[in-house]
Protein backbone atom coordinates (compact mmCIF):
# COMPACT_ATOMS: atom_id res chain seq x y z
CA UNK A 1 0.00 0.00 0.00
CA UNK A 2 1.09 3.45 -1.02
CA UNK A 3 1.57 5.83 1.73
CA UNK A 4 1.42 9.78 0.84
CA UNK A 5 2.72 12.65 3.13
CA UNK A 6 3.22 16.50 2.52
CA UNK A 7 5.08 19.30 4.79
CA UNK A 8 5.82 22.93 4.04
CA UNK A 9 9.23 23.10 5.30
CA UNK A 10 8.82 25.92 8.30
CA UNK A 11 10.48 29.03 8.33
CA UNK A 12 14.52 27.83 10.01
CA UNK A 13 17.94 27.37 8.57
CA UNK A 14 17.83 25.17 5.37
CA UNK A 15 18.90 22.04 5.00
CA UNK A 16 19.35 19.09 3.29
CA UNK A 17 17.04 16.24 1.96
CA UNK A 18 18.94 13.93 3.91
CA UNK A 19 19.23 15.70 6.74
CA UNK A 20 15.26 16.55 6.93
CA UNK A 21 14.79 12.74 6.39
CA UNK A 22 16.71 11.96 9.32
CA UNK A 23 15.08 15.05 11.62
CA UNK A 24 11.61 13.44 10.74
CA UNK A 25 12.85 10.30 11.92
CA UNK A 26 12.30 8.35 8.97
CA UNK A 27 13.49 5.11 9.22
CA UNK A 28 17.16 4.60 6.99
CA UNK A 29 15.96 1.78 5.10
CA UNK A 30 13.03 4.15 3.47
CA UNK A 31 15.26 6.72 3.07
CA UNK A 32 17.02 4.25 1.06
CA UNK A 33 14.04 3.72 -1.08
CA UNK A 34 12.89 7.36 -1.28
CA UNK A 35 16.14 8.11 -2.96
CA UNK A 36 16.40 5.45 -5.23
CA UNK A 37 12.94 5.38 -6.44
CA UNK A 38 12.86 9.45 -6.54
CA UNK A 39 9.79 9.09 -4.37
CA UNK A 40 11.12 12.64 -2.24
CA UNK A 41 9.92 15.76 -4.18
CA UNK A 42 10.52 19.21 -3.04
CA UNK A 43 8.06 21.37 -5.08
CA UNK A 44 7.09 19.03 -7.41
CA UNK A 45 10.97 18.20 -8.37
CA UNK A 46 13.20 15.10 -7.02
CA UNK A 47 16.27 17.03 -5.11
CA UNK A 48 19.60 15.27 -4.80
CA UNK A 49 19.69 13.76 -1.22
CA UNK A 50 22.80 16.62 -0.18
CA UNK A 51 20.17 19.36 -1.84
CA UNK A 52 18.88 22.22 0.53
CA UNK A 53 15.46 22.09 1.19
CA UNK A 54 14.44 25.87 2.28
CA UNK A 55 11.58 27.85 4.18
CA UNK A 56 8.17 27.25 2.58
CA UNK A 57 9.14 24.66 0.52
CA UNK A 58 6.47 21.87 -0.15
CA UNK A 59 8.13 18.44 0.57
CA UNK A 60 6.01 15.32 -0.14
CA UNK A 61 7.05 11.90 0.68
CA UNK A 62 5.08 8.68 -1.23
CA UNK A 63 6.33 5.20 0.96
CA UNK A 64 5.29 2.36 -0.96
CA UNK A 65 7.71 0.17 1.04
CA UNK A 66 6.08 0.12 4.24
CA UNK A 67 5.88 -3.30 6.08
CA UNK A 68 2.83 -4.02 8.28
CA UNK A 69 2.49 -5.58 11.70
CA UNK A 70 -0.67 -5.14 12.64
CA UNK A 71 -2.13 -7.18 15.07
CA UNK A 72 -5.89 -8.79 14.49
CA UNK A 73 -8.13 -6.72 16.73
CA UNK A 74 -11.94 -7.48 15.62
CA UNK A 75 -14.04 -5.22 16.31
CA UNK A 76 -15.47 -5.20 19.95
CA UNK A 77 -19.03 -3.67 18.69
CA UNK A 78 -17.93 -0.40 21.77
CA UNK A 79 -16.82 2.85 20.53
CA UNK A 80 -13.96 3.88 22.03
CA UNK A 81 -13.96 7.67 24.15
CA UNK A 82 -11.84 9.60 21.59
CA UNK A 83 -9.67 12.68 23.03
CA UNK A 84 -8.21 13.26 19.61
CA UNK A 85 -7.55 12.24 16.38
CA UNK A 86 -6.04 13.36 12.88
CA UNK A 87 -5.11 11.51 10.21
CA UNK A 88 -2.60 8.89 11.08
CA UNK A 89 -3.47 8.88 15.10
CA UNK A 90 -5.96 8.27 17.46
CA UNK A 91 -6.12 9.04 21.26
CA UNK A 92 -8.88 7.82 23.35
CA UNK A 93 -9.47 7.88 27.10
CA UNK A 94 -9.16 4.18 28.18
CA UNK A 95 -11.15 3.08 31.02
CA UNK A 96 -9.44 1.83 34.14
CA UNK A 97 -9.71 -1.91 34.40
CA UNK A 98 -9.81 -2.34 30.17
CA UNK A 99 -6.54 -4.24 29.20
CA UNK A 100 -4.85 -2.06 26.39
CA UNK A 101 -4.86 -5.34 23.68
CA UNK A 102 -6.07 -8.80 23.04
CA UNK A 103 -4.57 -11.76 24.22
CA UNK A 104 -5.40 -14.58 21.23
CA UNK A 105 -9.21 -14.86 21.20
CA UNK A 106 -9.83 -11.96 23.41
CA UNK A 107 -12.02 -9.18 23.08
CA UNK A 108 -13.03 -5.94 24.97
CA UNK A 109 -9.71 -4.18 24.93
CA UNK A 110 -8.92 -0.74 24.56
CA UNK A 111 -7.68 -1.21 20.32
CA UNK A 112 -10.97 -3.66 20.36
CA UNK A 113 -12.84 -0.42 20.67
CA UNK A 114 -10.79 1.53 18.12
CA UNK A 115 -11.21 -1.22 15.54
CA UNK A 116 -14.69 -0.99 16.18
CA UNK A 117 -14.53 3.21 15.36
CA UNK A 118 -11.93 2.69 12.72
CA UNK A 119 -13.12 0.01 10.85
CA UNK A 120 -9.80 -2.27 10.58
CA UNK A 121 -7.42 -3.20 12.98
CA UNK A 122 -5.18 -0.09 14.59
CA UNK A 123 -1.96 -0.23 15.17
CA UNK A 124 -0.06 -0.35 18.74
CA UNK A 125 2.33 2.07 19.83
CA UNK A 126 2.45 1.66 23.74
CA UNK A 127 0.16 0.36 26.59
CA UNK A 128 -1.50 0.98 29.74
CA UNK A 129 -1.76 -1.31 32.54
CA UNK A 130 -5.10 -2.64 32.78
CA UNK A 131 -6.00 -0.84 35.91
CA UNK A 132 -4.56 2.28 35.04
CA UNK A 133 -7.04 4.65 32.96
CA UNK A 134 -6.32 7.96 30.94
CA UNK A 135 -4.67 8.80 27.19
CA UNK A 136 -3.72 5.83 24.91
CA UNK A 137 -2.14 6.50 21.85
CA UNK A 138 -2.19 3.95 18.89
CA UNK A 139 -1.42 5.05 14.92
CA UNK A 140 -4.01 4.77 12.28
CA UNK A 141 -1.65 3.85 9.89
CA UNK A 142 2.05 1.23 9.95
CA UNK A 143 3.80 3.83 8.43
CA UNK A 144 3.93 6.31 11.46
CA UNK A 145 4.84 3.64 13.33
CA UNK A 146 8.44 3.43 13.61
CA UNK A 147 8.17 7.82 13.62
CA UNK A 148 6.20 7.56 17.04
CA UNK A 149 8.26 4.48 18.48
CA UNK A 150 11.55 6.75 17.59
CA UNK A 151 10.05 9.59 19.28
CA UNK A 152 9.66 7.29 22.32
CA UNK A 153 13.29 6.09 21.98
CA UNK A 154 14.44 9.75 22.10
CA UNK A 155 11.94 10.87 24.62
CA UNK A 156 9.94 13.41 22.71
CA UNK A 157 6.58 11.47 22.87
CA UNK A 158 6.10 12.30 26.81
CA UNK A 159 3.61 10.48 28.83
CA UNK A 160 2.83 12.34 31.85
CA UNK A 161 0.45 10.90 34.98
CA UNK A 162 -1.08 11.74 38.13
CA UNK A 163 -1.52 9.26 40.81
CA UNK A 164 -2.67 9.53 44.48
CA UNK A 165 -0.58 7.84 46.98
CA UNK A 166 -0.66 6.87 50.28
CA UNK A 167 1.93 8.51 52.88
CA UNK A 168 3.96 6.00 54.15
CA UNK A 169 6.85 8.42 54.19
CA UNK A 170 6.91 12.26 54.37
CA UNK A 171 6.03 14.35 50.96
CA UNK A 172 5.89 18.29 50.83
CA UNK A 173 4.11 20.54 48.60
CA UNK A 174 5.86 21.16 45.62
CA UNK A 175 8.54 18.49 46.54
CA UNK A 176 10.06 17.41 43.11
CA UNK A 177 12.63 14.76 42.24
CA UNK A 178 13.24 11.69 40.16
CA UNK A 179 13.33 7.85 41.00
CA UNK A 180 15.97 5.52 39.31
CA UNK A 181 15.78 2.31 40.82
CA UNK A 182 16.09 -1.06 38.33
CA UNK A 183 12.65 -2.67 37.77
CA UNK A 184 12.45 -6.73 37.29
CA UNK A 185 10.42 -9.23 37.37
CA UNK A 186 9.36 -10.51 40.68
CA UNK A 187 10.11 -14.66 41.25
CA UNK A 188 7.58 -15.04 43.55
CA UNK A 189 4.94 -13.63 41.88
CA UNK A 190 4.57 -13.24 38.22
CA UNK A 191 1.80 -10.29 38.52
CA UNK A 192 4.16 -8.11 40.35
CA UNK A 193 7.93 -6.28 39.40
CA UNK A 194 9.98 -4.95 42.01
CA UNK A 195 13.00 -3.20 42.62
CA UNK A 196 16.32 -5.44 42.14
CA UNK A 197 19.83 -4.93 40.81
CA UNK A 198 20.06 -7.01 37.72
CA UNK A 199 16.37 -5.72 36.50
CA UNK A 200 15.92 -3.01 33.71
CA UNK A 201 16.53 0.92 33.73
CA UNK A 202 13.94 2.74 34.76
CA UNK A 203 13.57 6.29 35.53
CA UNK A 204 10.23 8.12 36.84
CA UNK A 205 10.31 11.63 37.36
CA UNK A 206 7.82 13.30 40.20
CA UNK A 207 6.33 16.80 41.85
CA UNK A 208 3.65 16.91 44.47
CA UNK A 209 0.81 18.67 43.80
CA UNK A 210 -1.10 18.52 47.18
CA UNK A 211 -0.87 16.72 50.25
CA UNK A 212 -3.68 15.96 52.43
CA UNK A 213 -2.19 15.78 55.36
CA UNK A 214 -5.73 14.70 57.39
CA UNK A 215 -5.82 11.31 54.89
CA UNK A 216 -1.85 11.02 55.21
CA UNK A 217 -2.60 11.22 51.26
CA UNK A 218 -0.89 13.75 48.16
CA UNK A 219 -1.49 14.42 44.44
CA UNK A 220 2.03 13.53 42.46
CA UNK A 221 2.23 14.48 38.98
CA UNK A 222 4.70 12.01 37.32
CA UNK A 223 6.43 11.88 34.32
CA UNK A 224 8.04 9.10 32.33
CA UNK A 225 11.69 9.01 31.08
CA UNK A 226 11.60 4.62 30.64
CA UNK A 227 8.33 2.62 30.49
CA UNK A 228 8.69 -0.41 31.97
CA UNK A 229 5.47 -2.36 33.35
CA UNK A 230 4.53 -1.30 36.81
CA UNK A 231 7.03 1.73 36.70
CA UNK A 232 5.52 4.03 38.92
CA UNK A 233 3.83 1.69 40.67
CA UNK A 234 6.96 -0.20 41.82
CA UNK A 235 8.91 3.36 41.97
CA UNK A 236 6.06 5.16 44.05
CA UNK A 237 5.76 2.03 46.27
CA UNK A 238 9.46 1.53 46.84
CA UNK A 239 10.14 5.14 48.08
CA UNK A 240 6.90 4.99 50.84
CA UNK A 241 4.42 6.53 48.62
CA UNK A 242 2.29 3.61 47.29
CA UNK A 243 -0.41 4.39 44.74
CA UNK A 244 -4.19 4.47 46.78
CA UNK A 245 -5.87 1.50 45.91
CA UNK A 246 -3.14 -0.75 44.37
CA UNK A 247 -3.67 -4.34 45.09
CA UNK A 248 -0.29 -5.37 44.29
CA UNK A 249 2.28 -2.45 45.81
CA UNK A 250 0.56 -0.61 48.72
CA UNK A 251 -0.56 -2.71 51.80
CA UNK A 252 -3.15 -0.48 52.72
CA UNK A 253 -5.41 -1.44 49.87
CA UNK A 254 -6.57 -4.67 51.14
CA UNK A 255 -10.14 -4.62 51.50
CA UNK A 256 -10.52 -1.52 49.92
CA UNK A 257 -13.10 -0.76 47.07
CA UNK A 258 -11.08 2.26 45.83
CA UNK A 259 -9.93 1.92 42.38
CA UNK A 260 -5.82 2.19 41.24
CA UNK A 261 -5.46 5.41 41.35
CA UNK A 262 -3.47 6.24 38.69
CA UNK A 263 -4.23 8.47 35.36
CA UNK A 264 -2.27 9.57 32.08
CA UNK A 265 -3.33 12.69 31.70
CA UNK A 266 -1.10 13.83 29.26
CA UNK A 267 0.25 13.18 25.90
CA UNK A 268 2.72 15.25 23.97
CA UNK A 269 4.57 14.33 20.44
CA UNK A 270 5.79 15.47 17.16
CA UNK A 271 3.24 14.65 14.19
CA UNK A 272 4.57 12.67 12.31
CA UNK A 273 6.28 13.63 9.10
CA UNK A 274 5.91 17.14 10.43
CA UNK A 275 7.35 19.87 12.60
CA UNK A 276 4.22 20.56 14.33
CA UNK A 277 3.98 19.66 18.09
CA UNK A 278 1.24 18.62 19.68
CA UNK A 279 -0.27 18.26 23.60
CA UNK A 280 -3.31 16.27 24.50
CA UNK A 281 -4.53 16.77 28.27
CA UNK A 282 -7.22 14.64 29.48
CA UNK A 283 -10.24 16.56 30.45
CA UNK A 284 -10.91 17.24 34.16
CA UNK A 285 -7.09 16.27 34.52
CA UNK A 286 -5.07 19.25 33.31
Amino acid sequence: MNYHFSLIYPDREAASVSDLLRELLVPRKWRHFLRIEKKVLVNGQYLNFNELVKPGDTVTLDLNQVESLQGDYPASGSMPDIVYEDDNILIINKPKGQKTHPNQGENGTALNDCATYLGYSPYIVHRLDMLTGGLLLVAKNPAVVPILNRQLISKTLKRDYVAEVDLLSPLNVGAAGTISLKVGQDPDDQRKRMVREDGLRAVTHYQVLAVDEAKRRARVALSLETGRTHQIRVHLAASGWPIVGDPLYNPLAAGSDEDLQLTAWRLSFTKPFSFDRVTVVLPDQG
